[in-house]
């Protein structure tokens, strides 16, 4: 919608009702304006789908999609839509009003954003997403762009524009719905999305807050692609040390490449936020209040206030104990019990009541993948899972671990039997990247998303700034294996070393400047005064004698003209 178009409705009255009052954004698809609600005497937020695509049945699909959604949705964490309307030449939501930035401009002012910040957003957006996921709705474009950051510090998901029911949800023959960094790797094979592609996006969020970076830098669904299946995705840790390691843990799984190893829903990503803010909570007040835990050697003695109770509660409080201790101990029996009866069931009682076939798994480590996967023998009674490895030793294909191993003995069932094959990618040349001079860092991701390995050296150098890369091997522009391990060697910075600084005073300007350099410090130039010394006799210098500094420290002179007319008394 060009500056011309859009002013064509400031002023006006949407269906006798929404005053147009001012543009306040805009996007690919819509422009949202300001409006006032005259019925309701309450400001809104107005969003038209722009002139040139009015009128396209796939732009008005998504545009009224998101209406269809949030429709369904009530929740503080999700921005409410009122009402939409479509005209012969109009189409517009009327939604609510909200000030404030999106995350993205605020990470773009504040960068990392400090992991308890990240924690607070996070947990957010985990709650506004499990009560869509429960409605059956599935966001699939959640990024820092469709979160809305208010001044108190909450939250609102927006933008449902491609939005979708579960039920409604299909595979898409290769086109990948989404934000291209931040689309789960399932999705973007084309594959069904649900849940669990809306906890990657937000996982990927997490990281990009945190670090600073996009896991993958890509600018192709292939490049993407071919990062993630590296699986060299650098820590969260390696940027922030400061960064609690549980903390850590929960983004990187939350965006896990394989969808069966991340969270299955985003209430269990919203648990595990919870659980990992309730303890960050009781550390803070036990160092609050002083009751935190004194470490000395591999025992920890917790300190509490010492309390007078009377002795009918501690009686009470006993017996309490003790129902619990009988009921708990009965509890942890039942459980042995049922845990004995499982593994027996498993390994040995089945056998006993079940006539299924029981057979011995064969050994395909070694073999080729393509012969197993077209031996129907084979097919019939075992279902394989495959798992692409990187070996540079053995050729594409190649089995290179089963699970569960070979020999064990398992029953056929209907359905076959599940077994999980790594299969070796085989050996492929990749060309090293030119990383000199790039912050370590960087250097690092550059080279792990190209599919290697990468090893850090650090040396002093005069030259090379601290943490900038001064060479790698192999060298740049290299051809070796992918999976190949990369060295760099990174600046530590200058090696300092200190120096005591000698007395100058009364020596020769030449000989000054010589015993400078003897000890590895820098002439800075002299100034000449008049004085009543001989001329070239250094009278000052500007570091005091006998300190310790550092070497190369620059020192200057202060050498009499003469002139003065002799030695007062």
């Amino acid at each position: 919608m060009s500056e011309k178009s859009y002013t064509k409705y400031l002023g006006t009255v949407l269906d006798d009702r929404y005053q147009i009052l001012e543009k306040i954004g805009e996007g690919g698809m819509a422009i949202v304006f300001r409006a006032l609600d005259t019925r309701l005497n309450r400001e809104v937020a107005v969003k038209i789908v722009r002139d040139e695509l009015f009128g396209d049945e796939e732009i008005s699909r998504q545009f009224f999609a998101e209406a269809h959604a949030v429709a369904k949705l009530s929740h503080p964490g999700i921005v409410a839509i009122y009402d939409v309307s479509q005209t012969e030449d109009l189409s517009y939501l009327v939604m609510e009003l909200l000030s404030g930035i999106t995350l993205r401009q605020y990470m773009e002012r504040k960068h990392p954003v400090p992991w308890k910040q990240v924690l607070h957003f996070s947990r957010q957006i985990a709650d506004a997403l499990q009560h869509a996921h429960e409605r059956g709705i599935i966001h699939r474009d959640i990024k820092p762009q469709n979160i809305m950051l208010l001044p108190n510090g909450s939250i609102k998901v927006a933008d449902f524009g491609i939005a979708a029911f579960q039920h409604e949800l299909n595979e898409t023959k290769g086109e990948a719905l989404g934000s291209l960094h931040y689309i789960a790797p399932e999705q973007l094979r084309g594959k069904k999305a649900d849940a669990r592609g809306d906890v990657y996006s937000l996982g990927v969020s997490m990281y990009e807050m945190l670090t600073g970076y996009k896991p993958y830098t890509g600018e192709t669904p292939m490049e993407i692609l071919q990062q993630q299946k590296s699986g060299s995705l650098l820590p969260v840790r390696a940027f922030d040390v400061d960064v609690p390691e549980e903390f850590e843990n929960i983004v990187m799984k939350a965006m896990a490449v394989d969808p069966a190893e991340r969270y299955q829903s985003s209430q269990e990503l919203k648990t595990a936020l919870n659980r990992f803010t309730d303890k960050v909570v009781k550390a803070e007040n036990r160092a609050r209040n002083g009751l935190g835990e004194q470490e000395g050697g591999p025992l920890k003695v917790s300190v509490t206030p010492t309390v007078n109770i009377p002795k009918w509660e501690y009686v009470r409080s006993m017996r309490r104990s003790n129902r619990i201790g009988f009921s708990t101990g009965s509890f942890a029996l039942l459980a042995v019990v049922v845990m004995m009866f499982v593994f027996l069931w498993n390994f040995w009682l089945r056998d006993v009541f079940t006539e299924a076939q029981r057979v011995e798994l064969p050994n395909f480590v070694g073999s080729s993948y393509d012969t197993i996967s077209h031996d129907v023998s084979l097919t019939s009674r075992y279902k394989f899972t495959v798992t692409e490895v990187v070996d540079t030793s053995t050729p594409a294909g190649t089995v290179l671990a089963q699970d569960p191993v070979a020999g064990r003995s398992l029953m056929l069932t209907d359905e076959g039997m599940p077994v999980r094959l790594s299969v070796s990618t085989g050996y492929v040349l990749s060309e090293v990247p030119n990383v000199v001079g790039s912050d370590y860092r960087e250097a690092t991701r550059v080279l792990q998303n190209a599919g290697f390995v990468v090893e850090v050296s650090n040396q002093t150098s005069q030259t090379v700034a601290k943490d900038l890369v001064i060479s790698s091997s192999p060298s740049a522009g290299e051809s070796i294996s992918a999976g190949s391990t990369v060295y760099l060697t990174v600046s530590s910075g200058v090696q300092i070393s200190y120096v005591r600084m000698p007395n100058l005073v009364g020596l020769s300007e030449d000989a000054a400047i010589e015993k400078l350099r003897n000890a590895n410090l820098t002439y800075g130039g002299s100034e000449r005064i008049t004085s009543v010394y001989d001329a070239g006799t250094v009278i000052s210098q500007s570091v005091v004698a006998f300190a310790e500094v550092e070497e190369l420290t620059n020192v200057t002179l202060t050498v009499s003209s003469g002139g003065a007319g002799g030695i007062f008394y």
